[in-house]
Protein backbone atom coordinates (compact mmCIF):
# COMPACT_ATOMS: atom_id res chain seq x y z
CA UNK A 1 0.00 0.00 0.00
CA UNK A 2 3.03 2.16 1.22
CA UNK A 3 4.81 1.64 -2.67
CA UNK A 4 1.47 2.45 -4.45
CA UNK A 5 0.89 5.91 -2.50
CA UNK A 6 4.76 6.91 -3.09
CA UNK A 7 4.29 5.70 -7.16
CA UNK A 8 0.97 7.93 -7.05
CA UNK A 9 2.76 10.81 -5.17
CA UNK A 10 5.92 10.58 -8.27
CA UNK A 11 3.29 10.30 -10.93
CA UNK A 12 1.01 13.17 -9.77
CA UNK A 13 4.60 15.21 -9.66
CA UNK A 14 5.59 14.55 -12.75
CA UNK A 15 1.79 15.33 -14.22
CA UNK A 16 2.85 18.54 -12.85
CA UNK A 17 5.97 19.18 -14.04
CA UNK A 18 4.96 18.87 -17.49
CA UNK A 19 1.86 21.20 -16.71
CA UNK A 20 4.35 24.03 -15.89
CA UNK A 21 5.99 23.57 -19.14
CA UNK A 22 3.39 24.99 -21.88
CA UNK A 23 3.25 22.66 -25.18
CA UNK A 24 4.28 24.77 -28.51
CA UNK A 25 2.19 24.56 -31.49
CA UNK A 26 2.42 25.31 -35.66
CA UNK A 27 2.20 28.99 -34.71
CA UNK A 28 5.47 28.57 -32.55
CA UNK A 29 7.09 26.47 -35.80
CA UNK A 30 6.08 29.56 -38.02
CA UNK A 31 7.61 32.18 -36.32
CA UNK A 32 11.11 30.33 -35.43
CA UNK A 33 11.00 29.55 -39.20
CA UNK A 34 10.40 33.32 -40.14
CA UNK A 35 13.51 34.45 -37.39
CA UNK A 36 15.79 32.51 -39.29
CA UNK A 37 15.03 33.33 -42.93
CA UNK A 38 14.88 36.68 -41.86
CA UNK A 39 18.25 36.83 -40.47
CA UNK A 40 19.79 34.43 -42.86
CA UNK A 41 18.71 36.62 -45.98
CA UNK A 42 18.70 40.14 -44.75
CA UNK A 43 20.03 39.80 -41.41
CA UNK A 44 22.55 43.26 -40.96
CA UNK A 45 24.58 41.58 -38.39
CA UNK A 46 27.59 41.42 -40.50
CA UNK A 47 27.80 44.97 -41.88
CA UNK A 48 27.38 46.61 -38.51
CA UNK A 49 29.97 44.50 -37.00
CA UNK A 50 32.34 45.59 -40.37
CA UNK A 51 31.65 49.31 -39.01
CA UNK A 52 32.00 48.32 -35.04
CA UNK A 53 35.64 46.59 -36.33
CA UNK A 54 37.05 48.55 -39.28
CA UNK A 55 35.36 52.28 -38.76
CA UNK A 56 36.16 52.08 -35.22
CA UNK A 57 38.72 49.27 -34.21
CA UNK A 58 40.22 48.29 -30.62
CA UNK A 59 38.28 49.74 -28.06
CA UNK A 60 39.63 49.23 -24.81
CA UNK A 61 37.78 50.98 -21.59
CA UNK A 62 38.80 54.63 -21.78
CA UNK A 63 40.46 54.82 -24.73
CA UNK A 64 39.33 56.99 -28.08
CA UNK A 65 37.59 53.98 -29.49
CA UNK A 66 35.56 53.05 -26.71
CA UNK A 67 34.09 56.74 -26.75
CA UNK A 68 33.54 56.32 -30.42
CA UNK A 69 32.16 52.73 -29.94
CA UNK A 70 29.58 54.03 -27.68
CA UNK A 71 28.29 56.65 -29.46
CA UNK A 72 28.30 54.22 -32.89
CA UNK A 73 26.11 52.13 -30.23
CA UNK A 74 23.65 54.85 -29.44
CA UNK A 75 23.39 55.98 -33.31
CA UNK A 76 22.69 52.65 -34.55
CA UNK A 77 20.02 51.76 -32.16
CA UNK A 78 18.36 54.91 -32.61
CA UNK A 79 18.47 54.71 -36.16
CA UNK A 80 16.79 50.99 -35.80
CA UNK A 81 14.19 52.73 -34.56
CA UNK A 82 14.45 51.55 -30.75
CA UNK A 83 11.42 52.76 -28.48
CA UNK A 84 14.18 53.74 -26.18
CA UNK A 85 17.83 54.30 -26.18
CA UNK A 86 20.07 55.57 -23.03
CA UNK A 87 23.26 55.33 -21.51
CA UNK A 88 24.02 54.02 -18.41
CA UNK A 89 26.99 56.07 -16.51
CA UNK A 90 30.10 54.10 -15.16
CA UNK A 91 33.52 55.07 -14.08
CA UNK A 92 36.19 52.55 -16.00
CA UNK A 93 39.43 52.05 -15.47
CA UNK A 94 42.06 53.73 -18.14
CA UNK A 95 45.56 51.81 -18.82
CA UNK A 96 47.88 52.17 -22.80
CA UNK A 97 50.31 49.70 -23.43
CA UNK A 98 52.35 51.97 -25.54
CA UNK A 99 55.10 51.36 -27.47
CA UNK A 100 55.67 47.54 -28.65
CA UNK A 101 57.14 45.16 -25.84
CA UNK A 102 60.66 43.64 -26.22
CA UNK A 103 61.41 40.41 -24.45
CA UNK A 104 64.37 38.17 -25.10
CA UNK A 105 66.53 35.38 -23.40
CA UNK A 106 69.82 35.83 -22.82
CA UNK A 107 71.78 32.16 -22.78
CA UNK A 108 75.63 31.73 -22.74
CA UNK A 109 74.84 29.15 -25.40
CA UNK A 110 73.81 31.93 -27.66
CA UNK A 111 75.67 34.08 -29.81
CA UNK A 112 72.77 36.80 -29.44
CA UNK A 113 69.13 36.72 -27.47
CA UNK A 114 66.06 34.85 -28.09
CA UNK A 115 63.35 37.31 -29.05
CA UNK A 116 60.44 36.62 -27.48
CA UNK A 117 56.96 37.50 -28.51
CA UNK A 118 55.49 39.21 -26.17
CA UNK A 119 52.41 41.44 -24.93
CA UNK A 120 52.02 42.81 -21.21
CA UNK A 121 48.43 41.54 -19.54
CA UNK A 122 46.13 44.51 -19.01
CA UNK A 123 47.09 47.18 -16.15
CA UNK A 124 50.46 45.54 -16.12
CA UNK A 125 52.83 48.31 -15.11
CA UNK A 126 55.77 49.42 -17.47
CA UNK A 127 59.33 48.91 -17.14
CA UNK A 128 62.08 51.53 -16.64
CA UNK A 129 63.40 52.77 -19.73
CA UNK A 130 66.27 50.81 -19.72
CA UNK A 131 64.12 47.66 -18.70
CA UNK A 132 64.61 44.70 -16.18
CA UNK A 133 66.58 41.98 -16.66
CA UNK A 134 67.23 38.83 -14.27
CA UNK A 135 67.06 35.20 -14.29
CA UNK A 136 64.17 32.68 -15.19
CA UNK A 137 62.42 31.10 -12.57
CA UNK A 138 60.55 28.06 -13.95
CA UNK A 139 57.43 27.09 -12.73
CA UNK A 140 53.76 25.40 -13.68
CA UNK A 141 52.05 26.86 -11.24
CA UNK A 142 50.66 29.35 -8.52
CA UNK A 143 50.89 26.88 -5.83
CA UNK A 144 55.19 26.37 -6.17
CA UNK A 145 55.60 30.38 -5.87
CA UNK A 146 53.54 29.97 -2.89
CA UNK A 147 55.49 27.76 -1.21
CA UNK A 148 58.86 29.80 -1.73
CA UNK A 149 59.91 31.50 1.17
CA UNK A 150 59.71 35.10 1.36
CA UNK A 151 62.49 36.89 -0.91
CA UNK A 152 63.19 33.37 -2.25
CA UNK A 153 62.43 35.22 -5.75
CA UNK A 154 64.90 38.51 -5.09
CA UNK A 155 65.59 39.79 -8.26
CA UNK A 156 64.76 36.83 -10.71
CA UNK A 157 61.33 36.76 -12.89
CA UNK A 158 58.76 34.08 -12.77
CA UNK A 159 57.88 32.21 -15.44
CA UNK A 160 54.33 30.42 -15.50
CA UNK A 161 54.41 27.55 -18.07
CA UNK A 162 51.64 25.50 -17.56
CA UNK A 163 49.96 24.97 -20.76
CA UNK A 164 46.09 24.63 -21.58
CA UNK A 165 45.10 21.15 -21.30
CA UNK A 166 44.03 19.61 -25.09
CA UNK A 167 42.16 17.15 -24.14
CA UNK A 168 39.46 19.06 -22.66
CA UNK A 169 36.51 19.05 -25.29
CA UNK A 170 34.81 21.86 -23.53
CA UNK A 171 38.05 24.58 -23.84
CA UNK A 172 36.53 26.99 -21.97
CA UNK A 173 37.23 23.65 -18.99
CA UNK A 174 40.86 24.00 -20.90
CA UNK A 175 41.47 27.96 -20.35
CA UNK A 176 40.09 28.15 -16.94
CA UNK A 177 42.63 25.73 -15.91
CA UNK A 178 45.32 27.65 -16.45
CA UNK A 179 44.29 31.29 -16.33
CA UNK A 180 44.57 31.58 -12.71
CA UNK A 181 48.58 31.94 -13.29
CA UNK A 182 47.67 35.19 -15.49
CA UNK A 183 45.12 36.62 -13.13
CA UNK A 184 46.96 35.70 -10.23
CA UNK A 185 50.61 35.30 -11.42
CA UNK A 186 52.06 38.96 -10.95
CA UNK A 187 50.73 39.72 -7.22
CA UNK A 188 51.34 35.90 -6.42
CA UNK A 189 55.33 36.29 -7.93
CA UNK A 190 55.83 40.24 -6.19
CA UNK A 191 55.05 38.82 -2.69
CA UNK A 192 57.85 36.38 -3.02
CA UNK A 193 60.30 39.26 -4.49
CA UNK A 194 60.10 38.72 -8.06
CA UNK A 195 60.85 41.53 -10.23
CA UNK A 196 59.05 40.62 -12.96
CA UNK A 197 56.36 37.80 -14.49
CA UNK A 198 56.17 36.11 -17.90
CA UNK A 199 52.59 33.60 -18.63
CA UNK A 200 52.09 31.13 -21.29
CA UNK A 201 49.68 32.34 -23.44
CA UNK A 202 45.83 30.89 -22.96
CA UNK A 203 46.14 29.37 -26.26
CA UNK A 204 46.00 25.61 -27.67
CA UNK A 205 47.61 26.33 -30.82
CA UNK A 206 51.64 26.41 -31.14
CA UNK A 207 51.89 29.96 -32.67
CA UNK A 208 53.62 33.08 -32.49
CA UNK A 209 50.41 35.56 -31.69
CA UNK A 210 50.87 36.19 -27.49
CA UNK A 211 47.27 36.63 -25.70
CA UNK A 212 47.04 39.05 -24.39
CA UNK A 213 43.81 39.16 -21.16
CA UNK A 214 43.84 41.22 -17.62
CA UNK A 215 45.15 40.47 -14.38
CA UNK A 216 43.09 40.46 -11.20
CA UNK A 217 43.59 43.74 -9.19
CA UNK A 218 40.94 43.44 -7.13
CA UNK A 219 42.12 45.52 -4.00
CA UNK A 220 45.89 44.19 -4.48
CA UNK A 221 47.55 45.29 -7.64
CA UNK A 222 51.07 43.82 -8.70
CA UNK A 223 53.85 46.46 -8.87
CA UNK A 224 56.01 44.00 -11.11
CA UNK A 225 55.79 44.43 -14.86
CA UNK A 226 53.34 41.16 -16.28
CA UNK A 227 53.85 39.89 -20.10
CA UNK A 228 52.26 36.72 -22.14
CA UNK A 229 54.65 35.22 -24.65
CA UNK A 230 53.49 33.33 -27.19
CA UNK A 231 53.04 29.56 -27.32
CA UNK A 232 55.57 28.82 -29.82
CA UNK A 233 58.17 31.57 -27.85
CA UNK A 234 56.78 29.88 -24.51
CA UNK A 235 58.43 25.80 -26.47
CA UNK A 236 61.30 27.75 -27.38
CA UNK A 237 62.06 28.75 -24.05
CA UNK A 238 61.36 25.33 -22.79
CA UNK A 239 63.96 24.00 -24.70
CA UNK A 240 66.48 27.06 -23.97
CA UNK A 241 66.15 26.23 -20.06
CA UNK A 242 66.86 22.24 -20.35
CA UNK A 243 70.28 23.27 -22.17
CA UNK A 244 70.81 26.21 -19.75
CA UNK A 245 69.09 26.47 -16.44
CA UNK A 246 70.68 30.08 -16.04
CA UNK A 247 68.85 31.75 -18.44
CA UNK A 248 68.22 35.45 -17.86
CA UNK A 249 64.96 37.44 -19.19
CA UNK A 250 65.08 40.94 -20.60
CA UNK A 251 61.96 43.03 -20.45
CA UNK A 252 61.39 46.28 -21.54
CA UNK A 253 57.48 47.75 -21.77
CA UNK A 254 56.01 50.28 -21.78
CA UNK A 255 52.36 50.35 -20.08
CA UNK A 256 51.09 52.94 -17.52
CA UNK A 257 48.20 53.26 -15.76
CA UNK A 258 45.95 55.89 -15.78
CA UNK A 259 43.04 57.72 -13.86
CA UNK A 260 39.80 56.14 -14.26
CA UNK A 261 37.39 57.88 -16.69
CA UNK A 262 33.80 58.40 -17.42
CA UNK A 263 31.91 55.90 -19.71
CA UNK A 264 28.98 54.29 -20.47
CA UNK A 265 26.53 50.87 -20.80
CA UNK A 266 24.67 51.62 -24.28
CA UNK A 267 21.02 50.34 -23.58
CA UNK A 268 18.16 49.85 -26.21
CA UNK A 269 14.39 48.52 -25.51
CA UNK A 270 11.89 47.75 -27.75
CA UNK A 271 8.59 47.95 -25.45
CA UNK A 272 6.55 44.69 -23.89
CA UNK A 273 2.64 45.20 -25.03
CA UNK A 274 1.59 43.49 -21.97
CA UNK A 275 4.50 43.09 -19.53
CA UNK A 276 6.19 46.33 -20.53
CA UNK A 277 7.87 46.72 -17.05
CA UNK A 278 9.41 43.15 -17.02
CA UNK A 279 12.83 42.57 -19.05
CA UNK A 280 14.26 40.26 -21.66
CA UNK A 281 17.96 41.18 -21.56
CA UNK A 282 20.48 40.30 -24.54
CA UNK A 283 23.57 41.39 -24.08
CA UNK A 284 27.20 41.47 -24.82
CA UNK A 285 30.01 43.53 -24.25
CA UNK A 286 30.90 46.79 -25.86
CA UNK A 287 34.79 47.10 -24.87
CA UNK A 288 37.31 45.15 -26.16
CA UNK A 289 41.73 44.83 -26.25
CA UNK A 290 43.76 47.30 -27.76
CA UNK A 291 45.59 44.88 -29.79
CA UNK A 292 42.93 43.91 -32.01
CA UNK A 293 39.21 44.62 -33.34
CA UNK A 294 37.61 42.48 -31.15
CA UNK A 295 35.55 40.60 -33.70
CA UNK A 296 34.64 37.33 -31.52
CA UNK A 297 35.39 39.04 -28.09
CA UNK A 298 32.91 40.85 -28.03
CA UNK A 299 31.82 42.71 -31.12
CA UNK A 300 29.56 39.40 -32.28
CA UNK A 301 27.88 39.03 -29.12
CA UNK A 302 27.37 42.99 -29.06
CA UNK A 303 25.78 42.70 -32.93
CA UNK A 304 23.75 39.71 -32.30
CA UNK A 305 22.14 41.88 -29.19
CA UNK A 306 21.25 44.48 -31.32
CA UNK A 307 19.66 42.21 -34.33
CA UNK A 308 17.24 39.97 -32.08
CA UNK A 309 15.47 43.23 -30.88
CA UNK A 310 15.56 44.57 -34.68
CA UNK A 311 14.39 41.19 -35.72
CA UNK A 312 11.22 41.53 -33.21
CA UNK A 313 10.39 44.69 -34.88
CA UNK A 314 11.31 43.85 -38.90
CA UNK A 315 8.40 40.68 -38.79
CA UNK A 316 6.33 42.41 -36.56
CA UNK A 317 6.28 39.84 -33.55
CA UNK A 318 4.58 42.20 -30.51
CA UNK A 319 6.53 41.14 -27.54
CA UNK A 320 4.74 40.81 -24.24
CA UNK A 321 8.10 41.98 -22.17
CA UNK A 322 10.03 44.76 -22.57
CA UNK A 323 13.41 43.69 -25.30
CA UNK A 324 16.31 45.01 -23.78
CA UNK A 325 19.60 45.06 -25.44
CA UNK A 326 22.62 45.80 -23.21
CA UNK A 327 26.05 46.85 -24.81
CA UNK A 328 28.36 46.32 -21.45
CA UNK A 329 31.52 48.41 -21.13
CA UNK A 330 35.18 47.29 -19.39
CA UNK A 331 34.08 43.82 -19.00
CA UNK A 332 38.02 42.83 -20.48
CA UNK A 333 39.61 44.51 -17.29
CA UNK A 334 37.32 45.52 -14.94
CA UNK A 335 33.72 44.53 -15.02
CA UNK A 336 32.48 48.15 -14.09
CA UNK A 337 29.61 48.38 -16.40
CA UNK A 338 28.18 44.87 -15.70
CA UNK A 339 28.22 46.19 -11.89
CA UNK A 340 26.49 49.46 -12.48
CA UNK A 341 24.01 47.51 -14.15
CA UNK A 342 23.27 44.92 -11.84
CA UNK A 343 23.50 47.80 -8.98
CA UNK A 344 20.47 49.83 -10.96
CA UNK A 345 18.85 46.95 -11.87
CA UNK A 346 18.34 46.30 -8.04
CA UNK A 347 18.01 49.96 -6.98
CA UNK A 348 15.16 50.23 -9.37
CA UNK A 349 13.59 46.54 -8.45
CA UNK A 350 13.65 45.50 -12.06
CA UNK A 351 12.07 42.23 -12.79
CA UNK A 352 14.37 40.38 -15.10
CA UNK A 353 12.42 37.50 -17.04
CA UNK A 354 16.05 36.49 -18.18
CA UNK A 355 18.85 37.51 -18.54
CA UNK A 356 21.20 36.20 -21.97
CA UNK A 357 24.69 36.35 -23.23
CA UNK A 358 26.53 36.20 -26.06
CA UNK A 359 30.35 36.12 -25.35
CA UNK A 360 31.95 33.18 -26.73
CA UNK A 361 32.74 34.11 -30.24
CA UNK A 362 30.58 34.13 -33.60
CA UNK A 363 30.98 30.44 -34.33
CA UNK A 364 28.62 28.33 -35.20
CA UNK A 365 25.50 27.76 -32.82
CA UNK A 366 25.15 24.70 -30.55
CA UNK A 367 23.04 25.74 -27.81
CA UNK A 368 22.72 27.57 -24.25
CA UNK A 369 23.90 27.39 -20.56
CA UNK A 370 21.55 28.12 -18.13
CA UNK A 371 22.48 28.89 -14.71
CA UNK A 372 20.12 30.45 -11.36
CA UNK A 373 18.96 29.14 -8.45
CA UNK A 374 19.28 25.44 -7.52
CA UNK A 375 15.96 25.13 -7.85
CA UNK A 376 15.47 26.75 -10.57
CA UNK A 377 18.09 25.65 -13.02
CA UNK A 378 16.16 22.00 -13.41
CA UNK A 379 13.15 24.03 -14.90
CA UNK A 380 14.87 26.66 -17.06
CA UNK A 381 16.65 22.95 -18.74
CA UNK A 382 13.48 21.06 -18.80
CA UNK A 383 11.24 23.97 -20.81
CA UNK A 384 14.32 24.58 -23.27
CA UNK A 385 13.97 20.47 -23.26
CA UNK A 386 10.33 20.97 -24.48
CA UNK A 387 11.30 23.49 -27.54
CA UNK A 388 13.15 20.91 -28.72
CA UNK A 389 11.23 19.79 -31.68
CA UNK A 390 11.63 23.89 -32.93
CA UNK A 391 15.09 24.13 -31.92
CA UNK A 392 16.67 21.38 -33.28
CA UNK A 393 16.20 21.87 -36.73
CA UNK A 394 18.79 24.46 -35.95
CA UNK A 395 21.15 22.25 -34.81
CA UNK A 396 21.05 23.92 -31.17
CA UNK A 397 20.76 20.58 -29.30
CA UNK A 398 23.35 21.48 -26.21
CA UNK A 399 21.18 22.51 -23.26
CA UNK A 400 23.56 22.47 -19.90
CA UNK A 401 23.34 23.69 -16.69
CA UNK A 402 26.52 25.63 -17.27
CA UNK A 403 28.23 29.56 -16.76
CA UNK A 404 25.98 32.15 -18.20
CA UNK A 405 28.65 34.93 -19.05
CA UNK A 406 30.69 37.45 -17.05
CA UNK A 407 28.63 40.31 -17.53
CA UNK A 408 25.56 38.87 -16.47
CA UNK A 409 26.84 36.48 -13.77
CA UNK A 410 26.36 40.12 -11.58
CA UNK A 411 22.46 39.64 -11.89
CA UNK A 412 22.56 35.90 -10.21
CA UNK A 413 22.25 37.29 -6.67
CA UNK A 414 18.90 38.33 -7.73
CA UNK A 415 17.44 34.93 -9.00
CA UNK A 416 17.35 36.39 -12.33
CA UNK A 417 17.68 32.62 -14.70
CA UNK A 418 20.51 33.31 -16.59
CA UNK A 419 21.63 31.94 -20.02
CA UNK A 420 24.97 31.85 -21.74
CA UNK A 421 25.04 31.62 -25.51
CA UNK A 422 26.67 28.73 -26.63
CA UNK A 423 28.38 28.38 -30.06
CA UNK A 424 31.35 26.01 -31.06
CA UNK A 425 34.33 26.54 -28.89
CA UNK A 426 37.08 24.24 -30.46
CA UNK A 427 38.53 27.84 -32.61
CA UNK A 428 37.89 30.36 -29.66
CA UNK A 429 41.40 30.14 -27.93
CA UNK A 430 43.18 30.42 -31.43
CA UNK A 431 42.53 34.36 -31.64
CA UNK A 432 41.18 34.92 -28.06
CA UNK A 433 42.82 38.51 -26.74
CA UNK A 434 44.95 38.30 -29.78
CA UNK A 435 45.52 40.09 -32.65
CA UNK A 436 43.99 37.95 -34.70
CA UNK A 437 40.75 38.74 -33.27
CA UNK A 438 39.74 41.04 -36.21
CA UNK A 439 36.58 41.11 -38.47
CA UNK A 440 38.31 39.02 -41.26
CA UNK A 441 37.79 36.33 -38.47
CA UNK A 442 33.90 35.71 -39.02
CA UNK A 443 31.87 33.88 -41.20
CA UNK A 444 28.79 35.72 -42.23
CA UNK A 445 26.51 32.54 -41.68
CA UNK A 446 27.64 31.63 -38.33
CA UNK A 447 26.95 35.24 -37.09
CA UNK A 448 23.51 35.64 -38.24
CA UNK A 449 22.44 31.79 -37.33
CA UNK A 450 23.62 32.95 -33.86
CA UNK A 451 21.23 35.76 -33.56
CA UNK A 452 18.64 34.00 -34.81
CA UNK A 453 19.18 31.30 -32.58
CA UNK A 454 19.24 33.84 -29.50
CA UNK A 455 16.14 35.74 -31.09
CA UNK A 456 14.18 32.01 -31.07
CA UNK A 457 14.78 31.48 -27.68
CA UNK A 458 13.42 34.87 -26.90
CA UNK A 459 10.78 34.59 -28.48
CA UNK A 460 9.80 31.26 -26.84
CA UNK A 461 10.41 32.39 -23.55
CA UNK A 462 8.65 36.12 -23.93
CA UNK A 463 5.82 33.50 -24.99
CA UNK A 464 5.63 30.98 -22.26
CA UNK A 465 7.73 32.04 -19.49
CA UNK A 466 10.85 30.92 -17.73
CA UNK A 467 12.25 29.20 -14.54
CA UNK A 468 9.85 29.61 -12.03
CA UNK A 469 7.92 32.89 -14.17
CA UNK A 470 4.45 32.56 -15.15
CA UNK A 471 3.42 30.45 -18.13
CA UNK A 472 1.52 32.80 -20.10
CA UNK A 473 -1.38 32.04 -21.99
CA UNK A 474 -1.33 32.76 -25.75
CA UNK A 475 -3.66 35.97 -26.42
CA UNK A 476 -3.66 38.57 -29.10
CA UNK A 477 -0.90 40.68 -29.14
CA UNK A 478 -1.62 44.42 -28.99
CA UNK A 479 0.51 47.94 -29.96
CA UNK A 480 1.42 49.48 -26.46
CA UNK A 481 -0.48 52.42 -25.86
Amino acid sequence: MKSNIIILILLLFSISLRAQIPTTNEEDEKVVRSIFDESLIDGRCYERLRTLCKDIGPRLSGSVGAIRAVEWAVQEMEQLGFDTVYKQACMVPHWERGEKEYVAAHSASMEKPLQLKACALGYSLGTPPEGIKGKIVKVTGLEEVEAMTPNELKGKIVYYSRPMDPTHIQTFHAYGGCVDQRSRGGITAQKKGAIGVIVRSMGLRIDDYPHTGTMDYGGELPDIPSCAISTKASEDLNALLEKDPDVELEMRMNCRRLEDKLSYNVIGEVWGSEHPDEYIVVGGHLDCWDNAEGAHDDGAGVVQSIEVLHLFKTLGLKNKHTLRAVLFMNEENGTRGARKYAEEAKTKNEKHVVAIESDSGGFVPRGFNVDGTDEAVPQMLKQIGGWEALLEPYNLHRYKKGFGGVDINFLKDQQVPLVGFYPDPQRYFDIHHTELDVFEQINRRELVLGAASIASLVYLIDTYGFGFTPAYKAVEKVPKG
